[in-house]
């Protein structure tokens, strides 16, 4: 953090309640050099199809016409292009791809931002926050839900989040802490973007596109208000027994220990949603009686017995010192997405060299064991090895008519080309005993 930021957090921190109505100042040719720096320079082009070796070739110059726009108003935020990844349950996720400029405009605002809200954004949120990871989010729910005895579990989905956000509610939001007019005239042109689809130009009413670098703080701020600070100082106040909200960007659990406090949180949050526009998916969101000894019981009766957060499916299981613990394995719909892009990527460049297609590979799979790679997860990272050695045969096979591998010639290909064996990348303790209640 730059001795600008830190200013900024010292004042946000002492102030709690304070808007800044001064931020802008800040934001001159080191600053919009530093933002240039932390935006990725291998990304996908925006709609002006430039690339980051194109702008830096008059850098000095391009970050100074930037930001003399951006001081006097004249700035223009261009059109987002819109992309689509494919997510778990088969639907796409649309994704909007600002120009190389905008990014650096983005990250030099979300510099000036990010100081603020870190005083003001509460233990439980980890998503798109410095030195906060997903792991860190998932260790957590494990710990409240092991340390308080929290057995229920409110697992909530939020209908296309993103793309629903009220934009007169965020700009309130956003006047409780920010009254600079250059960076709220700023991010109005960004929420008004108009978004480019099949040539087709399209003018967003609500949301905010994902891709976009100063799309995951806004969303960051508008749930803060939403759900957090509501959850923090309205609902824990008034729950019988212990209760925990754990939440990654748009994802969250809420845990608790007491079933009627489950209850009456999830009669009232569908409410709550609905004020600030937004809507929970009716047959996602649901409590789950996550009570260890009741798990035989919920089986047979059809209830379900664990959930999925973050990409894990969370279940108790058994330690090796004969504790009963929470364990997070790959979820099912993970591994199919996972199984689905290895088969592709093989199918795609099966011409390719032995050599070429090792080295994707194991890239892939070391990306995958990097976040999946967690105490008690070594069945399903094995489960990926064998499978991704068993698509890589069936397309190497089918090269041409006469290029049948069999699995001897196969195998004694792997030894050449050994593919990355899995690994965990993040431990932790599994002997905490149970909360006794």
């Amino acid at each position: 953090m730059s001795t600008k930021q830190k200013r900024i957090a010292t004042l946000a921190r002492d102030n709690p309640a304070m808007a800044f109505t001064s931020l802008n100042h800040h934001m001159d040719y080191q600053w919009l050099y530093q933002a240039y720096q932390l935006t990725r320079k291998d990304g996908a082009t925006g709609v002006d199809g430039q690339t980051a070796e194109m702008y830096e070739r008059q850098l000095e110059y391009n970050l100074l016409n930037l930001l003399d726009r951006i001081k006097s108003g004249r700035y223009r935020a261009p059109a987002v292009k819109r992309s689509y990844i494919d997510k778990g349950n088969g639907q796409k996720r649309p994704l909007g791809i600002p120009t190389f400029e905008d990014k650096i405009a983005q990250r030099a605002v979300v510099m000036l931002l990010e100081p603020i809200y870190e005083q003001d954004f509460y233990n439980g949120s980890f998503g798109f926050r410095k030195q906060r990871s997903s792991h860190e989010a998932l260790c957590s729910l494990r710990e409240n839900i092991m340390r308080n005895g929290a057995y229920w579990v409110l697992d909530v989905d939020i209908q296309k989040y993103f793309d629903t956000i009220d934009h007169g509610q965020l700009r309130q939001f956003l006047a409780r802490r920010v009254a600079d007019g250059v960076v709220r005239k700023l991010i109005d042109k960004w929420l008004k973007a108009g978004i480019l689809e099949s040539g087709e130009l399209v003018y967003p009413t609500q949301g905010t596109p994902q891709g976009g670098v100063i799309s995951p703080l806004l969303a960051n701020i508008y749930l803060h208000y939403v759900l957090d600070n509501w959850f923090t100082q309205t609902v824990q106040p008034r729950m019988r027994g212990r209760c925990n909200l754990t939440r990654f960007a748009d994802d969250f659990v809420m845990v608790f220990s007491v079933h009627e406090d489950c209850n009456k949180v999830e009669a009232v949050l569908s409410k709550r949603f609905e004020r600030f526009g937004l809507t929970l998916h009716p047959e996602k969101t649901r409590c789950v009686d996550f009570r260890p000894y009741c798990r035989k019981e919920n089986k047979r009766n059809g209830n379900p017995v664990s959930f999925d957060f973050l990409g894990f499916t969370h279940f108790w299981g058994t330690s090796r010192r004969g504790n009963t613990v929470v364990y997070q394995k790959t979820a099912k719909g993970r591994i199919a997405r996972t199984l689905k892009s290895f088969n592709q990527y093989c199918q795609k460049y099966r011409h390719k060299s032995l050599g070429e297609q090792y080295i994707a590979l194991n890239r892939k799979l070391r990306g995958h064991y990097a976040y999946f790679g967690i105490t008690g997860n070594a069945k399903a990272l094995s489960t990926i090895l064998h499978r991704v050695k068993k698509i890589w045969h069936k397309w190497l096979s089918r090269r041409s008519q006469k290029s049948h591998i069999t699995w001897e010639k196969f195998n004694l290909l792997l030894d050449r080309f050994a593919l990355a064996p899995p690994k965990i990348y993040h431990r932790y303790s599994y002997g905490r005993r149970l909360v006794n209640q």
